[in-house]
């Protein structure tokens, strides 16, 4: 499991992850600890990304924080509903301008690109044209005129990536976040490509949960099936046992619940003519939140996500354990945070991985003797693109009812489009499943394996599965009449 990253910026992530992780065991992490570290782990000599050994160590300090559940920025407000943030000290490698000429220009005679320009801001310069960036609005009409392609657009990674418009950057070129927009999807944390943008971890408060002896379960996202190497879901659910949970649960039990809720409500919906929208990914459901709200109060399904579905039958019928969710999203931590949530914590696969790591556990070693497999394939492919729907039509087939129309949306920017659509009245179908991550959750930003890889290994584990249905699941597991509505 070492070597599951090729990025640096994740790499280094996972390392302080497991750090904390071991020296959480054996004792309380304080901010003392921090500096210390940042001072053993960066030395004058070693290898370095940054511009000085100072600057790395502010970048290493503001990682444990948050790897501890704290905000990056020591002179920050602690927000519990922004979980991605940027590490200021990260953030200072991107290009500044957005349209530059390179050294490809030509000074021609056409001057294509000062003709193009409509606020004055091109002009010829001794070697080649210039921009006055004090006039310049970074059109990008100049670049589109240029014969010779000597004028580049580069828009910075993480906006490029963000769907929603949340960032931009301060006075001193710094990006920022605009928690009123931002829908904690994480794209903009997998496009930085100088890690300048993580997410918080709840890796100590969870070490420190498991080290008192508290009764525990945890509750792993379809996703985490295929993850680790020659490992079977039973095997990567007895490893997360051993950490000290008391039992470990698929959230795909919920997910079979969903679906068979969720038909029921897309009856009502169908039978007013409105489209209805799926409440599986916390992402699309904080875009429709936050972006669409007429949407949102019309369209959005009442019923609970698969996490929230299984964690509130399980507090129900043990009120006094608490319930760590483990998945490839960080929307889903925020999703956590919300009122009266039966969630207490929630951790990514790279952060089980830290754990599994800190506590010297490989779940391929594992020997499992008799292992419970309740949820049905539909319940475990919630975790592709397309899984939502499908599941939801089986549920419509077997209670012998008329078929439904759906569209998958797959990519946040493929649910704006769709959402779009819906709020003008142009959306046709009867449900509308969003997902923010290309692929579905097997592509969250919390995963460690490649997403290809992922589908193709679940596929093969499940097919002694393909029997079990979404009614035979809920009925083995005993949630027929239990209640996952959102109750406002």
């Amino acid at each position: 499991m070492a070597n599951m990253f090729s990025n640096d910026a994740r790499t280094f992530k996972f390392d302080v992850m497991v750090k904390l992780a071991r020296d959480a065991y054996k004792g309380d992490i304080n901010e003392e600890d921090i500096q210390g570290w940042a001072r053993n782990l960066v030395s004058l000599g070693g290898t370095r990304y940054r511009c000085c050994v100072y600057k790395e160590r502010e970048v290493l300090r503001q990682r444990v924080r948050l790897a501890m559940g704290k905000m990056a920025n020591d002179a920050a407000e602690y927000n519990p509903r922004q979980i991605v943030q940027v590490i200021d000290a990260a953030c200072d490698g991107c290009t500044i301008k957005k349209i530059r000429v390179t050294d490809n220009c030509r000074k021609c005679m056409a001057k294509s690109c000062v003709a193009a320009c409509h606020f004055g801001a091109m002009h010829m310069g001794i070697y080649h044209s210039e921009i006055d960036y004090d006039k310049c609005k970074e059109c990008g009409a100049c670049a589109r005129a240029c014969p010779y392609n000597a004028i580049v657009v580069t828009e910075r990674p993480c906006r490029a990536a963000c769907p929603v418009e949340a960032i931009s950057w301060d006075e001193n070129n710094i990006s920022v976040i605009d928690e009123k927009k931002c829908i904690n999807c994480g794209q903009c944390l997998n496009a930085c490509p100088f890690g300048a943008i993580e997410d918080i971890s709840w890796v100590l408060p969870v070490t420190q949960l498991l080290k008192m002896g508290t009764p525990a379960f945890a509750i792993v996202a379809p996703s985490i099936q295929g993850q680790f190497d020659n490992t079977s879901l039973p095997q990567i659910m007895k490893a997360v046992e051993m950490l000290g949970f008391e039992k470990c649960y698929e959230v795909a039990i919920g997910a079979d619940m969903v679906a068979d809720t969720e038909y029921q409500e897309l009856k009502e919906h169908k039978e007013a003519g409105i489209p209805m929208t799926t409440s599986c990914c916390p992402g699309f459901v904080n875009m429709l939140k936050i972006h669409y709200p007429d949407l949102y109060e019309k369209n959005k399904s009442t019923t609970l996500s698969p996490m929230m579905a299984l964690a509130r039958k399980l507090k129900h019928d043990y009120p006094d354990h608490g319930i760590v969710f483990i998945g490839p999203c960080v929307a889903k931590k925020q999703e956590a945070m919300e009122e009266l949530t039966p969630v207490d914590y929630v951790l990514t696969f790279e952060e089980l991985a830290a754990l599994l790591i800190s506590r010297h556990i490989s779940p391929d070693e594992v020997v499992v003797d008799n292992p419970e497999d309740y949820p049905s394939n539909y319940g475990r492919n919630f975790a592709h693109s397309g899984g939502v729907a499908a599941a939801v039509a089986e549920a419509c087939k077997e209670r012998g009812d008329e078929p439904f129309t759906f569209y998958a949306a797959n990519g946040a920017k493929e649910c704006k489009k769709q959402l779009m659509l819906m709020k003008f009245g142009k959306y046709k179908m009867d449900i509308l499943e969003g997902m923010c991550c290309e692929g579905g959750c097997i592509a969250g930003p919390g995963t460690i394996q490649d997403p290809n890889v992922t589908r193709a290994r679940m596929a093969k584990e499940n097919i002694p599965n393909t029997k079990t249905t979404i009614k035979t699941s809920l009925e083995t597991f005993d949630v027929t009449d239990f209640d996952i509505h959102i109750h406002k």
